[in-house]
């Protein structure tokens, strides 16, 4: 990812084109942010729309699974911790969220941001000011991981012994 995109609020995951794909996009990288942010980001947010909860936030368990070799046979890896919400706003947008763990806040805050990306006067505005931040601090994130991992990076060589 390169800086340039991340410094005009663009990012290859941000697709804002109203497709599956774009929204698939745009509630991931809701998934990935943190409760803090979201918090922020809703506090922000001028013309706060009525927001009613339809299910959840609930909590429960889902079976990870894995495959051999990535392409062989499937096996259950084991279970993880997700929450999920459905809310829907005052025009009749319905949003959904799921994230890993247990934070109720940050999936309900997601599911309203979902809704909002919905709609197409409000979908470049969260695009700008909520989803283009967070691609930003997992690109940081991520780059700065590489920088770690790349510093205990060790070339392995062979010596050739001449002959004697």
């Amino acid at each position: 990812m390169s800086s340039s995109n991340l410094e005009t609020g663009t990012h290859p995951d941000v697709n804002l084109e109203a497709t599956d794909l774009g929204r698939k996009s745009s509630m991931a990288l809701l998934a990935q942010a943190t409760a803090q942010e979201l918090r922020q980001f809703w506090n922000d947010w001028e013309n706060k729309p009525e927001v009613e909860t339809l299910r959840g936030p609930e909590t429960g368990l889902v079976m990870v699974r894995g495959r051999i070799g990535g392409g062989g046979s499937a096996f259950n890896l084991g279970e993880a911790t997700v929450t999920r919400a459905t809310v829907r706003l005052g025009n009749g947008a319905v949003g959904h969220a799921y994230a890993l763990g247990r934070s109720s806040e940050k999936v309900r805050l997601a599911a309203v941001f979902d809704a909002l990306w919905q709609e197409p006067v409000h979908r470049q505005a969260v695009a700008d000011e909520v989803l283009a931040p967070i691609a930003k601090r997992l690109g940081e994130s991520l780059e700065q991981k590489r920088a770690e991992t790349a510093a205990t990076k060790v070339d392995f060589f062979t010596m050739v012994r001449g002959d004697d």
